[in-house]
């Protein structure tokens, strides 16, 4: 049997039209048409073609049907410009790589989730309750991907070619997801990170996900965050020069603009002095970039774990790929890349499973 929710996904996941498909597969539109919808199952050479063209093994599309992620569950920053084709293939591709968590969660213990849900509180004392609850005090974050993934939440990337999405979240079975574009720079990565930690805490069943008024709580949250009141209070002089300003971000990993944002939101830099800041920041190429920034962004701690653990019992990302029926470069794009190595003579055991699941943890 042929799954024809899985045909679909295919094809969303390759940013791909069925006219498209149509084209490149060398099938009939009114065919594919009839196989996504279940009436009919494609033969066997029309389902070589159809894996060929969609670069998914055959066996992929004899697995179990899958729903793709509800739209209204997910919170797509921009929702309203962002086009059907790389929102769907982002869909698609955050869809699978929930089956590679569902390998994960049967073989290892991850950290629960501690993520609280503080949806009537304003964004900067839900961000500061946040900081209380996970012992944070008022200290720059030294790494989010790998605090949020201490505190419960899993955090996947998303394949290079979605450039339009940024990042999104969701909750799933009490479970929190962030899924990471990286392709921006590794303060904005960072941001994004704590922009999404704020739509799992502040947004959800009980206030709408998506929206201005939610996109501008969440960035909120992030900025509170990333760059405490009292921190920045005591660290930032009133009227603060530019060169200073590219000085302290560095003590919050932080853009520079991200930073003057949050000096005028705390009232430390004047409307006036915001904009002057902005000017001359841009002249130095901060609006686009990030000049002298943080060297790498911020990966996964533990997917790495996952994998390395994995890899000294002789499980390979090929054969986790395998198991998965996606190929190798598929389930690189949801682990930042990774490339797991194995130490010369490292002993090697069987690839099957520990009766009991290791525990992971997190270092943050």
């Amino acid at each position: 049997m042929v799954s024809s929710s899985r045909i679909a996904i295919a094809r969303k996941r390759r940013g791909l039209t069925l006219a498209a498909l149509s084209e490149r597969a060398d099938v009939s539109l009114q065919s594919l048409s009839n196989y996504e919808t279940g009436r009919t199952d494609p033969t066997g050479d029309t389902l070589s073609k159809l894996a060929a063209a969609l670069e998914f093994p055959e066996s992929f599309f004899r697995r179990d049907s899958i729903d793709l992620l509800p739209l209204d569950a997910v919170s797509f920053r921009a929702r309203s410009k962002l086009a059907a084709g790389p929102r769907d293939a982002a869909l698609a591709s955050s869809t699978l790589a929930l089956e590679l968590n569902e390998w994960i969660d049967s073989r290892y213990r991850l950290p629960a989730s501690q993520v609280p849900t503080l949806a009537r509180l304003d964004p900067e004392v839900a961000a500061d309750v946040v900081r209380a609850r996970w012992d944070l005090g008022d200290a720059p974050i030294s790494n989010m991907v790998h605090l949020v993934e201490s505190r419960g939440v899993r955090v996947f990337s998303l394949p290079p070619e979605f450039s339009d999405v940024d990042a999104f979240s969701f909750w799933r079975s009490g479970t929190p997801f962030i899924f990471l574009s990286t392709l921006k720079s590794p303060e904005r990565g960072r941001f994004d990170v704590a922009h999404e930690l704020g739509h799992l805490v502040l947004h959800g069943e009980e206030r709408e996900l998506y929206g201005p008024s939610a996109e501008k709580e969440a960035n909120r949250f992030a900025s509170a965050f990333l760059m405490p009141r009292s921190s920045v209070e005591s660290i930032i002089p009133d009227s603060p020069l530019v060169s200073q300003v590219i000085a302290a971000k560095k003590i919050w990993k932080v853009a520079a603009m991200a930073l003057a944002y949050r000096l005028h939101d705390l009232g430390i830099v004047s409307d006036w002095h915001y904009r002057k800041i902005c000017v001359e920041l841009s002249k130095k190429g901060y609006r686009s970039s990030e000049p002298q920034g943080i060297p790498g962004r911020e990966k996964s701690q533990l997917l790495e774990k996952v994998f390395s653990m994995a890899h000294g019992k002789g499980i390979s990302l090929r054969n986790v790929a395998s198991e998965l029926d996606v190929t190798s470069q598929e389930l690189s794009s949801w682990i930042f890349g990774l490339v797991v190595t194995v130490r010369t003579g490292a002993e090697r055991t069987t690839a099957s499973p520990a009766r009991s699941k290791p525990r992971l943890t997190v270092v943050r």
